[in-house]
């Protein structure tokens, strides 16, 4: 995934089911960098990879018939 992507964001401490969010990095020490708008302002979030679930917004692009015919085993 490049950086910055657009996502959406599942955390049960701080309550988000599907935020938008912008990633911003991954951090070695385990936790994700975050801009997210709460209202009107936008705010860096820092949240536990442990705890947190991302999922792109865009998503992927079904695969065509031939190119899973074509896979090696």
């Amino acid at each position: 995934m490049d950086l910055p992507a657009e996502v959406l964001v599942h955390n049960a401490m701080l309550g988000m089911k599907g935020k938008e969010a912008t990633l911003l990095q991954v951090h070695p020490e385990g936790f994700y960098e975050l801009s997210c708008r709460f209202g009107e302002k936008m705010h860096r979030l820092y949240l536990p990879v442990s705890e947190t679930a991302l999922i792109n917004r865009s998503p992927e692009e079904e695969p065509s018939a031939d190119s899973v015919d074509n896979i090696e085993r």
